[in-house]
């Protein structure tokens, strides 16, 4: 079980299967999200997590793959690209000095 403090996070990694499309779309809504704070937002595919990266957000369903490329960083899944619970426990971590645990 991997652990980062919302202070800590600079940059968020949102991965997919193709790093194409739902990707890009995530990453655009949570850049604006989190634009207030200065945390990068940067979509790539599952299988090219970059080594730097403290924290993954990608479908459930790609977590284990996610975790083979990124074994120290927190990775998260969501289930919905629009609206999923994830993306407020983030938030919420930047702005309130939180931590979040995969």
């Amino acid at each position: 079980m991997s652990t980062i403090q919302g202070s800590d996070i600079k940059k968020v990694i949102i991965a997919c299967d193709a790093g194409m499309g739902s990707s890009v779309m995530v990453a655009a809504q949570l850049a604006k999200r989190l634009k207030p704070y200065k945390v990068k937002v940067e979509h790539t595919p599952v299988n090219e997590i970059p080594d730097d990266a403290g924290l993954v957000l990608c479908q459930e369903g790609l977590v284990a793959r996610a975790r083979k490329g990124a074994s120290d960083a927190v990775i998260l899944g969501f289930q919905s690209f629009l609206g999923d619970p994830v993306f407020d426990q983030v938030e919420a971590a930047i702005r309130d000095g939180g931590s979040l645990a995969d």
